[in-house]
């Protein structure tokens, strides 16, 4: 039995070479159908009709020593408009903005190097300012238990963080650093967001099938799939994106084998990836790594209401609904 009908008959505990095996499935067959067909079944099943729409800050547009290639913001290729860096009370008074509309988890990211102590404290500014059922995630570079902790202590119920495709080879950061963060995370009882990213036409299915099996083996409730977007001016711009059938087919496989319990993120938003099971979306204001435009809600960025539009058609509500 090879794994696409191990799949159609429920059995999800699949092996490498049998994730790689449906990674590997042709976007114009009918298998590629198939394959969304079981993960789209999957998802009312563990979240029913509910949708979710997370909303991230980028707090600050400044070089990043990581050097990440893929990000428009690395020191050695700064490639957004402009420089800044937002105060506690400007992220208050624009948080205080977006909860005009709804949203679900709210996200706040930073560079790499930018200051933890800094981080917490506007943290403990904009806790007051969520309801009491949104949760607080904190998206910034490699951190210890004592800082997990105090993230815990300030009021973040979460942190976004991951080891990325070929980290320490398109990025500066050290693979061993991301996966001790990865379990200061789960030892302080923060909640891991987890991402497959950023997944461009260079990376084999063999690595990426590495990296969903990491995904599951930490128990992930809130998990993603994201291509690389080809920013212009970064490094790895001349190797351009993958297709939306192709991340839509990763989406459909991730989904599958992590088998998140609260929620299966596509991001940037695509309506395709629906199709894969897809119930929520981002909305992003600020600096963001995948545009030019420092304001990527002037650019790339989606806001609440077309992140919702799009869930909407396809049947998933927010809570309020």
């Amino acid at each position: 039995m090879n794994s696409l009908e191990k799949i159609k008959n429920g059995n999800f505990q699949l092996n490498g070479a049998e994730i790689v095996e449906l990674l590997r499935i042709d976007i114009n067959s009918k298998e590629f159908f198939e394959l969304l067909s079981v993960s789209h079944a999957l998802s009312p099943k563990k979240f029913g009709h509910k949708g979710y729409v997370f909303t991230q800050i980028g707090i600050n547009a400044q070089p990043c020593p990581v050097n990440c290639k893929f990000c428009s913001m690395g020191a050695a290729h700064y490639s957004l408009n402009s420089e800044w860096e937002k105060s506690a009370e400007e992220i208050c008074s624009l948080l205080s903005y977006l909860q005009q509309s709804y949203f679900d988890d709210f996200f706040l990211m930073t560079t790499a190097d930018y200051p933890q102590e800094k981080f917490i404290s506007i943290g403990k500014a904009v806790k007051p300012l969520l309801r009491k059922e949104q949760k607080l995630i904190a998206n910034i570079g490699d951190f210890n238990l004592e800082t997990a902790v105090r993230l815990k202590e300030a009021g973040f119920t979460g942190a976004y963080h991951i080891n990325r495709l070929r980290e320490g080879i398109d990025t500066l950061a050290d693979e061993s650093q991301r996966e001790k963060t990865l379990r200061a995370i789960k030892e302080a009882g923060l909640e891991l967001y987890y991402c497959i990213e950023p997944i461009g036409p260079e990376h084999t299915y063999e690595e990426i099938a590495k990296e969903i099996i990491r995904a599951k083996e930490l128990n992930i409730e809130v998990m993603a799939a994201m291509r690389r977007t080809a920013v212009k001016g970064t490094p790895l711009y001349e190797y351009g994106q993958i297709t939306a059938p192709e991340l839509t087919k990763i989406v459909a496989v991730i989904n599958i084998v992590v088998n998140p319990t609260r929620s299966m993120n596509v991001h940037e938003p695509i309506q395709l990836a629906l199709l894969a099971g897809v119930n929520q979306l981002y909305a992003e204001i600020g600096a963001n790594p995948r545009d030019t435009d420092s304001h990527t809600e002037q650019s790339r960025g989606f806001n609440t209401s077309t992140a919702w539009a799009m869930l909407k058609e396809f049947g998933y509500l927010p809570f309020e609904s």
